[in-house]
């Protein structure tokens, strides 16, 4: 079973760690490095550090979510950094919240069954060519963007229309 482990800043701790039977979990006295032991070895072979460029031998990916269709779609980054949306009409997309400077951010706009959707873009995107795409229209039609965030502005960087 995993464990949680929440660590809060203090004045006073030098370093901060969990242990359990599974590994250890440490936070250094900068507060910014971050290191996970495997426990499987007499003073804890460091499975990741957040502070060393690293390889991983596993897959790592963000959790594809789903956005809520209304007349103006909402957009939190933090928690949809890869997400989709099924539009059952016309839509509006507000500025996202909580975009992160040097975020890269991934939506699949999907057509309903009647298709014919339309959207319309607040400032904050910018697109290549300086023109918002036209949507595939086509029913069940799926069209991807992927954005590169400054913290203020969703930059396009990608786009594929009509994925099947």
């Amino acid at each position: 079973m995993a464990k949680q482990v929440q660590f809060r800043r203090g004045t006073t701790a030098q370093h901060s760690s969990f242990t359990g039977a599974d590994g250890e979990i440490t936070v250094d006295s900068d507060k910014e490095t971050v290191v996970v032991h495997d426990g499987s070895t007499a003073g804890g072979f460091p499975l990741a550090n957040l502070k060393t460029a690293q390889e991983f031998s596993a897959t790592q990916n963000f959790n594809a979510t789903t956005l809520t269709d209304s007349a103006t779609i909402s957009w939190d980054a933090s928690a949809n950094q890869v997400c989709s949306v099924t539009l059952a009409g016309n839509r509006t997309f507000d500025a996202p919240t909580n975009m992160v400077d040097g975020g890269f951010y991934s939506v699949m706009i999907i057509q309903d069954g009647t298709g014919s959707r339309t959207a319309s873009w607040n400032a904050v995107f910018k697109w290549a060519g300086g023109t918002a795409p036209t949507l595939t229209t086509t029913a069940s039609a799926k069209d991807i963007f992927v954005f590169r965030s400054d913290g203020t502005n969703m930059y396009e960087v990608g786009r594929q229309l009509n994925v099947s």
